[in-house]
């Protein structure tokens, strides 16, 4: 068994010119992020490289730029301004392509950073709530450091890793691991639950993600029955469903019976329930978000959101005009997949309007926006006004369905721009 030695001791394994890579989302490994830091006045030119991370990024704070360099896979609510300033990059990307970057050497890693659970009697860990892009990291990085959270649940499916594969290991102490509150739902966010509960057919196989939007319509999914359950990432919305066998993936082809994510985030109840439960899989995510795997189940029913959507249906979820906010994602991943499997619906939900008043759904996007899901993708888009079926129809008909659904202090505007752009009908 490895020797476990102090944050300070094993991240000297990092040199200048290092490209390192860091676990994701509430897997973050605070301590290695802060001992690697600390060495910053004598470190250059260190590349630190990943998705989404939870906590702060101190390696991103003005004035450590000759030290440290920013590569952001998606961008968290941690490097929004590290990104405008232009202390760190943003590299538009499926999500189902990040492992291909590092798998294929077109980012190769020196290092990974990782947090994972004790090793079991077998010397096997597990990177319990973050399994996602880590298999290509390890695979590729020269060298593995691991920092060691007997909070850290075990979890099935990809998520075992041998110390053998450590050049360092950590012994952190026993630290809570980032936790996601449950939003309390506004009667907007439920109105837009129920509109996509409505479209939700039994024994479908869901997709969706964290947040209020997500929570709602598992809230009000609570008659439904035989649901399956394949996305890239869940949060505590999930377990009710799975309590209560509403979630049973019995109609699944591809791992019936398993609820498979790559990540989660969200309270210790979650992660309870995550620990060493053999109905929950966690995979990599260039397995679970392949459109060629998706698709195979049935009814795959995939519930994404957005920035603004314009008439012709472009669904911009990655930015606010110029200003860079997250990410592409596994949007067009479960968008695509979800379109390719018999009977499924991919489905984009959002508000009608901004906290400020503005429609989201719009003339034109804003200068800059970026179009994460194109007009041709596109099938489903949902407001608390209701739902619009774009797929298959004229520019002409997609107006008008959008315009149906926007609030109704904006409907006028957009049809007077609709007659603009495409004339009457």
């Amino acid at each position: 068994m490895i020797r476990p030695v102090s944050a300070a001791e094993a991240v000297r394994r990092i040199r200048s010119g290092d490209r390192v890579f860091v676990h994701s989302a509430a897997a973050t490994p605070r301590l290695l992020i802060e001992a690697l830091t600390a060495r910053a006045g004598e470190l250059t030119n260190v590349e630190l490289t990943h998705l989404h991370t939870e906590g702060a990024a101190p390696y991103a704070a003005p004035g450590l730029e000759r030290s440290f360099r920013v590569r952001c896979l998606f961008i968290g609510p941690n490097l929004r301004e590290a990104v405008a300033a232009g202390r760190a990059d943003y590299v538009p990307v499926f999500l189902s392509e990040v492992p291909i970057l590092f798998r294929r050497g077109v980012l190769p890693l020196d290092a990974a950073l990782i947090q994972v659970s004790p090793p079991d009697r077998h010397g096997f860990c597990s990177l319990g709530v973050s399994v996602d892009v880590v298999p290509a990291a390890l695979e590729v990085a020269s060298t593995v450091i691991a920092q060691v959270n007997p909070a850290m649940p075990r979890t099935h499916g990809d998520a075992q890793v041998h110390v053998s594969r450590f050049a360092a290991m950590v012994e952190a102490v026993d630290e809570p691991l980032p936790e996601r509150a449950r939003p309390v739902l506004s009667e907007v966010e439920q109105a837009i639950g129920r509109q996509v509960a409505g479209l939700v057919e039994d024994g479908a196989t869901l997709q969706m993600g964290i947040g209020a939007i997500p929570d709602a319509v598992l809230a009000a999914l609570g008659d439904h029955r035989r649901l399956g359950v394949h996305t890239e990432m869940f949060s505590d919305g999930l377990i009710d469903l799975v309590e209560r066998g509403v979630v049973t993936g019995q109609e699944k082809r591809v791992h019936p019976g398993k609820v498979v994510s790559s990540f989660a985030l969200g309270s210790r109840r979650l992660y309870d329930f995550m620990d060493d439960n053999p109905q929950v899989a966690m995979l990599d995510v260039a397995y679970v978000n392949d459109t060629s795997v998706i698709r195979r189940n049935p009814k795959v029913t995939a519930i994404n959101s957005a920035i603004e959507v314009d008439l012709t249906g472009q669904i911009c979820a990655d930015s606010i005009g110029t200003r860079m906010y997250s990410g592409v994602g596994g949007q067009m991943d479960f968008i695509r997949g979800a379109a390719l499997s018999a009977g499924g619906k991919p489905i984009i939900a959002l508000p009608s309007t901004t906290r400020r008043g503005e429609s989201r759904i719009v003339a034109q996007l804003r200068p800059g926006a970026g179009v994460v899901t194109t007009r041709a993708h596109v099938h489903f888009v949902v407001t608390e006004h209701g739902v619009a079926d774009l797929f298959g129809k004229g520019l002409r008909e997609r107006a008008r369905a959008l315009t149906a659904i926007a609030a109704p202090e904006h409907r006028e505007a957009l049809e007077r721009a609709a007659r603009e752009r495409f004339g009457a009908g």
